[in-house]
């Protein structure tokens, strides 16, 4: 039987990839906070409280506009809130554990460490790996974050580095492994056009928007597939009566 100490480093080398992914991420959201003329204490409290780097980026933008408090947090929740269904996939995973471990696996569940344990079963969910994975990775953001603020504070305007670019690389490593049958792939494909073609004509909500169509489109592309085998199988069924 492996042990917990080893289980937990097996998860820090699973996520390692993706920690090293995000380094510029982190350093530019502690650069940013800089930037906008947040403190030091804030602009890591950011890392380490939130732990979410795209709301981070979007509240340190909107604080920098100076968007109210209440539209602040309602932008983050739904930023936040695919959160919310990597928990409803998790849960039975979850669940059963004593609340200590599921208060810290859900703090640190995110888009990279639902990608490492998120297809686990049940049966080979293991939560000091998960615990391994997570806790990596949350000590490499914040680090990270550390080096974006120290830097921040000497050299102004990181942004004009290209460190931007850490965010879709990171979500392009994230989605690229999941693309295993048609749905997803149709997803993928229907969200990336809709999300660059509002872009480009600056339709407000167009991430949203995208985002829904990609999810719609992969569910019904999954139905369409699901109904066509079923009736497959039916005539295969009748052909055999038939034969009979």
């Amino acid at each position: 039987m492996i042990s917990n100490k080893r289980l937990f480093w097996q998860g820090a080398v699973a996520i390692f990839p993706l920690c090293v992914a995000v380094i510029p991420w982190g350093f530019l959201v502690g650069s940013f906070a800089m930037d906008v003329g947040l403190s030091p204490f804030e602009g890591q409290a950011l890392s380490a409280i939130l732990f979410a780097g795209s709301a981070q980026l979007v509240a340190v933008g909107m604080f920098k506009a100076g968007v109210g408090l209440s539209t602040m947090l309602l932008t983050t929740f739904f930023i936040t809130s695919r959160h919310f269904l990597y928990s409803v996939s998790m849960r039975g995973k979850i669940a059963p554990l004593p609340i200590k471990w599921r208060l810290l696996l859900g703090f640190l569940l995110t888009d990279e460490l639902f990608a490492v344990v998120g297809n686990q079963t049940p049966e080979r969910f293991k939560p000091w790996y998960a615990l391994g994975a997570g806790l990596s990775f949350y000590l490499v953001w914040n680090i990270a974050t550390l080096v974006g603020i120290v830097a921040g504070s000497q050299i102004p305007n990181l942004d004009r580095f290209g460190l931007e670019f850490a965010v879709a690389a990171t979500f392009i490593a994230l989605v690229v492994p999941t693309i295993k049958d048609s749905p997803i792939l149709v997803s993928v494909l229907v969200a990336l056009v809709l999300s660059v073609a509002m872009a480009y004509f600056s339709i407000e909500g167009g991430l949203i928007i995208s985002s829904v169509c990609g999810m719609v489109s992969g569910f019904a592309c999954e139905s369409l597939m699901r109904n066509k085998k079923l009736k497959h199988n039916t005539q295969s069924d009748q052909s055999i009566e038939g034969e009979r």
